[in-house]
């Protein structure tokens, strides 16, 4: 099969999954529980590596392998994405039951976003080969700020997007259900003019977070592989799984006091081995190795030294 055809076949299957997804299981919104977030976790899990086996079938194991590294990388890089997830939903109080909703509609404008990026980075890559030494310095340079960053820093309020949402539409005082828009009078007496609810400006918000990760993530996917359908499939599948692994790590995340950390040092490895390209390629399956040697040494030390409680 050609990787047109496979890229086709690829991105009916993504829509037909999320049109199965929205239109029967969460149909009606609902608090995702952590069991259902669990089980959602293992159906794209497993989706993901069955699409690996697909890719070792038609084009070999190295391919397949340079896709399980890249989609590690940004399942991974997603755990801060998350952080920034959890700040904009307490700031904003999203009801639990419509949280799913504006993720799904997040991972949608993110896989047209996502798309654009990657394929403008593969043609500056082709054409501007010393880009990727620039990739390579700003994700050791972004790597080396995640660890020193506090999310608790960050201030939704203070966010251009919601200031120019907010100027270019009216918005509603509360929540309208689970809708972005609604017709109603901004004030008594007023004719019926289209508002946005809290709900969109929380959508937008997360859309420009998941923009800023992006800048990161796919260069960082760059440094496993030059090919841009492997690009784009192992982003894609990571995004798909973004929503449920929320569901299932927002309640004890911050329980993984080392685990930001982990993805940190993932990043600037990465670019490391970006810079190291011109002089050693680090083979793919020790990039691979290293990546979860990262992950689960961070894993470890948060579960051997767990934060201590302050004494009230």
């Amino acid at each position: 099969m050609s990787r047109i055809a496979l890229f086709s076949a690829f991105n009916l299957g993504v829509l037909a999954v999320l049109a199965v997804d929205l239109g029967i299981f969460h149909k009606k919104a609902h608090t995702v529980t952590v069991k259902e977030a669990a089980i959602w976790s293992a159906v794209w899990i497993t989706l993901s590596l069955g699409f690996a086996g697909v890719i070792y079938w038609l084009h070999g194991q190295q391919s397949a392998l340079e896709f399980v590294t890249g989609y590690l990388i940004e399942y991974s890089l997603s755990v801060d994405n998350i952080f920034v997830i959890i700040l904009i939903f307490s700031y904003f109080r999203i009801p639990d039951k419509y949280q799913h909703r504006v993720l799904f509609w997040g991972i949608i404008g993110a896989l047209i976003m996502r798309g654009s990026m990657i394929g403008a980075g593969a043609l500056l890559i082709q054409r501007f080969g010393w880009i990727i030494y620039v990739f390579g310095a700003f994700l050791v340079f972004t790597g080396i700020r995640m660890a020193t960053h506090d999310d608790a820093d960050i201030e939704p309020e203070a966010n251009p997007v919601l200031r120019l949402v907010r100027r270019l539409l009216p918005v509603t005082h509360d929540y309208r259900g689970q809708a972005f828009f609604v017709k109603e009078a901004p004030k008594r007496g007023l004719p019926t003019a289209l508002m946005a609810t809290p709900l969109f400006v929380v959508l937008a918000l997360v859309e420009t977070t998941d923009l800023i990760f992006a800048v990161d993530s796919i260069p960082a996917i760059f440094a496993v592989t030059r090919d841009p359908f492997l690009v784009y499939t192992s982003n894609i599948c990571a995004i798909l799984g973004l929503r449920s692994l929320y569901f299932l790590l927002a309640s004890v995340i911050h329980n993984f006091r080392f685990l930001k950390l982990g993805v940190a040092a993932v990043l600037t490895f990465v670019g490391a081995k970006m810079l190291l390209g011109g002089v050693y390629v680090i083979p793919i399956h020790i990039s691979l190795l290293a990546i979860l040697a990262l992950l689960a040494a961070s894993i470890c030390a948060s579960v051997l030294y767990p934060e201590k409680q302050s004494a009230r």
